[in-house]
């Protein structure tokens, strides 16, 4: 495991640094209302853990399920004792490795700053003569004002620590460092502000507990949903190695298809909820492998016309693997199809234009892309130019142009890294060019240095894929 980068740490010590710095008048100030402090803070405490780290289960910290009570804190308490709330809880918990003692800190310091700023903002568009005197709905402005400062500075400092531990480029960081949708933190300020009102009202602090109740069943229903995207993501990943396994020559390539896929898909401004089909789709996309005798893959020579149609049932194959597999959804249309061409010369099925699915003309893309820029043990890669040049020359004929040019356009922003997909390091022959390798059979020269084993009879100037 590697230790934490430095710039990291150095991110994460500003933050710690920050936090007490907002924290330490509430030690001399005189209505830091210390039993609220800590009654807040032993209910944040014994809320989140269990929603968090049950044992065997892993609840990443965005979830925010008990979040109202940092707002609530937020809109009781004044800025200093509020920011004290979350962090008996942030500190007392499991934590990830490598460095435990450091994540302890930074989740402490990131909530303790959110939860100051939640306040600030709270008193500043006049949240506390409203809580004294509710006024609806203009008590909402400042309760929606603390949760929207909530959300800003939350989703800043998990850009901030995304960009300095993963050494993200300067355009990946500027979107890092933008949080996500602000809704679920503005449902999450109502409910604070039910809370405080609760609090302050006739009825005490107690009362205030019942607004926990829908908050805890919606902690348990995206544990629930955590659980089942973690088992369909290890459902996928032994999928996908059970193919790199049979297939050596095209090792991870069904990740980078997985991750071509996306980019062409972010272009397209697709919905998110489709992004992660698609992705499934590009890994999955050669899952019918499963289905093709090992000695036809691994075969060193050029392929008879017989083991091409062999090779050529490995859509259908996929999706016959498959079909059961209820979330895959559009991922399984894109697996049986993503051979097909737009003039309708691919295969399975002779598909044409429209008629082919969009998931499935995105696959095929990003599988050609990737299978070109790849260096195997048989020839060398192409470079990233030239793959783009020979997927535009056989746009409207093989591919969509829509996809090559989104693309090209996400490859301009975001770059590519090639990579070696066999056993070898590189070509037995380097001095070869790329477009000679041994592979080739009798469809004659080739457009592309992809191997013949997934190249058919009916159109030898086309693509070939990995």
């Amino acid at each position: 495991m590697t230790a934490i980068p430095k710039a990291a740490n150095a991110f994460i010590a500003g933050a710690v640094v920050s936090a007490a710095v907002c924290v330490a008048p509430a030690v001399t100030a005189p209505g830091a209302g210390w039993t609220a402090v800590a009654l807040l803070a032993g209910l944040y405490a014994a809320c989140e853990m269990p929603a968090r780290f049950r044992p065997g289960n892993s609840v990443p910290i965005g979830a925010g399920s008990f979040f109202p009570v940092l707002l609530a804190a937020a809109f009781l308490l004044p800025a200093p004792a509020a920011a004290l709330v979350p962090v008996p809880g942030a500190l007392l918990g499991p934590a990830g490795r490598p460095s435990p003692g450091a994540r302890r800190a930074w989740h402490a310091a990131q909530l303790a700053l959110s939860t100051w700023a939640a306040a600030q903002a709270y008193r500043l568009t006049g949240g506390e003569r409203s809580l004294t005197a509710p006024d609806f709905p203009h008590v909402l402005v400042p309760a929606l004002a603390g949760a929207l400062a909530f959300w800003l500075v939350l989703g800043a400092l998990d850009g901030g620590i995304r960009t300095t531990a993963e050494h993200l480029p300067p355009r990946r960081a500027g979107r890092a460092l933008l949080p996500a949708s602000p809704a679920p933190y503005c449902v999450h300020g109502l409910a604070g502000l039910m809370m405080a009102v609760l609090w302050r009202s006739s009825y005490g602090a107690v009362s205030a507990l019942v607004v926990l109740l829908p908050m805890y069943v919606s902690s348990w229903m995206f544990a629930q949903y955590h659980r089942e995207r973690a088992a369909h993501q290890a459902t996928i990943r032994a999928l996908v190695q059970a193919v790199d396994i049979k297939d050596r020559y095209t090792r991870g390539h069904s990740e980078r298809v997985g991750r071509a896929s996306v980019l062409i898909a972010r272009e397209l401004r697709m919905a998110d909820e489709r992004l992660e089909l698609l992705r499934f789709a590009g890994i999955l996309h050669d899952v019918g492998k499963l289905g093709v005798p090992t000695r036809v893959l691994r075969k060193e020579g050029p392929l008879t016309p017989d083991e091409r149609r062999m090779i050529e049932l490995h859509p259908e194959y996929g999706h016959e693997i498959v079909r059961s597999i209820g979330f895959l959804g559009e991922a399984r249309a894109a697996i049986l199809h993503h051979h097909e061409r737009l003039d309708g010369s691919g295969y399975p099925y002779g598909l044409a234009g429209d008629r082919i699915p969009e998931f499935a003309r995105v696959v095929a893309v990003a599988d050609a892309f990737d299978a070109m820029t790849s260096t195997r043990s048989y020839r060398r890669a192409r470079p990233v130019a030239a793959a783009l040049e020979e997927l535009e020359r056989c746009a409207g004929t093989q591919f969509d142009p829509r996809m090559v040019t989104a693309l090209a356009r996400a490859l301009e922003r975001e770059g590519w890294e090639t990579a070696v997909t066999s056993d070898e390091a590189a070509p037995a022959n380097p001095a070869a060019p790329a477009d000679s390798a041994s592979h080739e059979g009798p469809a004659g020269p080739a457009v592309s240095p992809v191997p013949a084993r997934e190249e058919g009879p009916r159109a030898p100037r086309r693509v070939r894929t990995g």
